[in-house]
């Protein structure tokens, strides 16, 4: 008896390029993706969802109930929203999450370039990911959280958490260098050690890359407004009574 065998055909999607950005040292060029937080008993817990600009490290971190497309949309506009500068591109990996219709059609709308990951290219979406683990993972840790807590959890992100990362958290940005054989060579001075909004701040005409009605003004003022350690004092305190109120949530529905 013959046998024939049918190989199974990938599916192709359309959406997106499958490039790696080039920002040319300007902001706006954000990695995006997910982390979730655990599940409990079969149930699901929340979903981050984690956007990092490759230039600044400018970070904004935001919570949805699950990551189908219907609680997806709204959440990333206004995410994008929450730059203090022009958005113009979006990089992700393969991820259905985001390799959609309905994204793409959000981003198209915003005149925002949308770009994926690239077969065997495993850092194209690097960046974000480590932010994954040195910043969500250290700050909410993997404990479940219901799903339905994703409004309270946004509340922290645009009051505490967005902000202390952003204005008050330094970060080490990558200097190249040439070495004797032709490489790439990659250092992280200790002088390039600065907060998002320091380095956004010191790029050649980063005010003419600010949204409308945005100004280095009004943003050092919110980076003024108290130290860093005073920031961070806060934003544990916020977290700490997040996590009670979570605690209380999930033990009634129990």
């Amino acid at each position: 008896m013959t046998r024939r065998y049918t190989k199974t055909k990938p599916v192709v999607s359309r959406i997106g390029e499958r490039v790696r950005p080039d920002p040319k040292g300007q902001p706006g060029y954000i990695r995006i993706d997910t982390v979730h937080q655990g599940d409990l008993n079969g149930q699901k817990g929340v979903y981050h969802i984690n956007a990092v600009d490759e230039v600044t490290q400018w970070e904004i971190v935001a919570s949805v109930e699950k990551i189908s497309e219907a609680y997806l949309a709204p959440v990333l506009e206004e995410m994008l929203t929450q730059y203090p500068f022009i958005i113009s591109g979006f990089h992700s990996d393969n991820g259905s999450e985001f390799v959609n219709k309905v994204v793409a059609e959000l981003l198209n709308k915003l005149l925002i370039r949308f770009t994926k990951s690239r077969p065997r290219h495993s850092n194209d979406n690097g960046l974000v990911e480590t932010k994954n683990g040195a910043v969500i993972r250290k700050q909410l840790g993997y404990v479940y959280i219901p799903q339905k807590c994703a409004e309270r959890l946004n509340e922290f992100h645009r009051g505490y958490f967005n902000p202390y990362i952003n204005f008050h958290r330094p970060c080490f940005f990558p200097v190249s260098e040439i070495d004797h054989k032709g490489k790439v060579k990659k250092t992280y001075p200790y002088e390039e050690v600065r907060t998002p909004y320091e380095r956004l701040k010191s790029l050649p005409q980063a005010e003419s890359c600010l949204r409308p009605g945005v100004t280095f003004e009004k943003l050092g003022t919110i980076a003024n407004q108290m130290s860093d350690n005073q920031f961070v004092e806060r934003v544990v305190k916020a977290r700490s009574n997040l996590f009670q109120q979570i605690s209380r949530f999930a033990n009634r529905v129990a």
